[in-house]
């Protein structure tokens, strides 16, 4: 399938850069371009396989109908025009997840994980359980590792564990999981999809190719993903629901207890369903909950969500960088009881910020950052927020560290992508350690 072909691939970053590697030994004449410069010893690495890298600002100049495929990186929108020259050639158009899936060995376990919020979380806790279980099992996808830098090391017998997101999932095709679990949906990267519509229907490809014979574990309480997933053909197992549940700071399976939230660092409803599905997977794979249990009592949390930092004079700092659209947002403010100077703001995706009125009460003054900054004092001011404006965060935490008192919360949660300014989340979330750290 991917020998002797013809291929641009449209943006390097990580995944290019490992999909090329991956389809270099197959007799393949391979492009890959970006807009911006890359590592220049990746790139004399490509070019010592035969690959060739184009920096250019218009890669349609570069394809042209004698292409056989086009590899898209997931941040590349799927309106770009080179993307849609490659559609009216007939073009097919692939991500580097979906390439790789074609060079998985047989008789695996391939288990997805994805959602408009806790899919990190999740498939973490369910990789360090698989571990703390001795199984076989492999990390990539969204959570940092792409598929094609790992694919040769998975054996038969593994178990391959992926967070898959949604600008992944819109390049599938024969990609098929045999677990897929479903968190939540809320509208996210509506500029990426055009629609909420669009966005749910590519989040549902996780449950493409399924049968009976797979399973889909979903969210009870979460109306839009119960009702997305009404036709398709997995046995499908509920958390949040009659059987599997959080009540009185007690996790149930089945109608037993299973877990007593205060043996935990994790806090907050959020982390209770992420535990849910922790416990549901178990079920389904035969595993003992001892190991959850294990994990549990030491995990403190993913990096960059609602991630303690340090306390200062009486004011605790809390990095929540992840947080790229306002229902995560709102999970954060959820999780203190108030007092809360709120760094809020980034990219403009249209995201709709009226979802945090219930929660304003929380908040002592908004600092709003970023792309959106103007639109975002507006809505402050429209609400009797108190809020300032900076284009940059470290101006936020200069003034921040001025305004603020003894039990005070200091917390970074944008509810917004970081593209406007950082290349990913992560450095958003670094810098605000950093200067944090330094004060």
């Amino acid at each position: 399938m991917y020998e002797n072909k013809k291929i641009l691939i449209l943006g390097m970053a990580k995944s290019g850069y490992e999909v090329a590697k991956l389809l270099s030994p197959y007799h393949n004449e391979i492009i890959i371009t970006d807009m911006k410069d890359q590592d220049k010893t990746k790139i004399e690495e490509l070019q010592q396989l035969g690959i060739s890298f184009i920096k250019t600002n218009e890669p349609e100049t570069l394809l042209d109908n004698t292409f056989d495929i086009l590899i898209k990186n997931p941040a590349v929108f799927p309106f770009n025009p080179c993307v849609t020259l490659a559609h009216s050639y007939n073009i097919p158009v692939v991500n580097e997840m979906e390439v790789a899936f074609h060079f998985l060995p047989k008789n695996i376990t391939i288990i997805g994980v994805t959602g408009s919020n806790g899919k990190t979380t999740t498939t973490t806790l369910i990789y360090e359980t698989l571990k703390k279980a001795n199984l076989p099992v492999k990390l990539g996808g969204n959570i940092g590792t792409p598929l094609s830098k790992i694919v040769q090391d998975i054996k038969e017998g593994d178990y391959l564990l992926l967070e898959i997101s949604d600008h992944q999932l819109i390049d599938f095709h024969d990609f098929k999981t045999n677990i897929s679990i479903l968190t939540n949906l809320c509208p996210t990267h509506l500029d990426y999809h055009g629609s909420y519509e669009n966005y749910k229907k590519t989040k549902k490809k996780i449950f493409n190719h399924h049968t009976s014979k797979d399973i889909a574990i979903l969210n009870e309480s979460n109306y839009d993903s119960c009702n997305l997933t009404t036709d398709i053909k997995s046995t499908k197992l509920y958390f949040n629901s009659k059987s599997n549940y959080f009540k009185d700071n007690t996790i149930y399976i089945d109608n037993k207890p299973v877990l007593n939230t205060n043996d935990i660092i994790l806090k907050g409803t959020h982390n209770y369903e992420n535990i849910l599905c922790l416990l549901v997977l178990l079920k389904v794979l035969n595993i003992d909950f001892k190991y959850a249990l294990e994990v549990l009592k030491e995990f403190k949390g993913v990096e960059h969500r609602i991630e303690f930092v340090r306390t200062l004079n009486g004011v605790s700092y809390y990095n929540d960088s992840k947080s790229t659209n306002p229902t995560s947002t709102i999970t954060a403010l959820k999780s203190f009881d108030g007092n809360i100077h709120l760094i809020l703001g980034g990219m403009e995706r249209s995201q709709d910020f009226e979802d945090l009125t219930p929660y304003l009460s929380k908040i002592k003054k908004i600092y709003a950052i970023g792309e959106i900054r103007d639109r975002l004092l507006t809505f402050a001011n429209n609400h009797n927020i108190p809020c300032e404006k900076y284009e940059f965060l470290k101006e936020a935490l200069e003034s921040i560290k001025n305004n603020v008192t003894s039990n005070d919360i200091v917390l970074l949660s944008p509810g917004s992508a970081s593209w406007d300014q950082y290349q990913k989340f992560e450095d958003r979330g670094d810098e605000f350690k950093q200067i944090v750290n330094n004060f």
